[in-house]
């Protein structure tokens, strides 16, 4: 199964909360009575998130935090990324020579074309999808190397 840690899914949930008010100073503490999360797993996340330029802190006694983009601008490829690193199916999607089947895997290509086409979905789908009731709605996946796009249901 494929599937994202907790801290990335938390991380989403921390994001769409602020994305409902993108405008406003967010607090860790705010954030934390908002979304039930720990804490400090909100702190952690705040940190890394700032880290990765999806949020702007603001210091002072009438800090906290502020989406650095407006949330159309915001993927939910980069939130992965911001927590869980690079993304990749594969280890040698991500990181080549750390498989000793590498240089005569016949796949590899395969994984890769497999690879820019969930990283392209993930791009597809921004923080302010997120944001929208839980209905479905359609998004318009372009797939490069493919030819033809695919429409996701989310």
């Amino acid at each position: 199964m494929l599937r994202v840690s907790k801290l990335t899914d938390y991380a989403t949930v921390v994001l769409t909360h602020i994305a409902h008010d993108p405008e406003g100073l967010h607090t860790a503490s705010d954030i934390t009575a908002a979304t039930h999360l720990a804490q400090p797993t909100v702190s952690k996340l705040l940190k890394q998130l700032t880290k990765a330029s999806l949020l702007e802190s603001k210091r002072g006694a009438h800090g906290g935090y502020v989406l650095s983009d407006k949330p159309e601008n915001i993927s939910v490829a980069s939130i992965i990324s911001a927590i869980e690193g690079p993304i990749g199916m594969t280890e040698c999607s991500v990181h080549e020579g750390l498989c000793e089947q590498e240089s005569s895997c016949e796949i590899k290509a395969n994984w890769s074309l497999i690879n820019v086409a969930v990283q392209a979905a993930l791009e597809s789908v921004s923080l302010a999808d997120l944001c929208q009731p839980a209905q479905q709605h359609s998004v318009k996946v372009e797939v490069p190397s493919l030819s033809q796009s695919t429409t996701a249901r989310c």
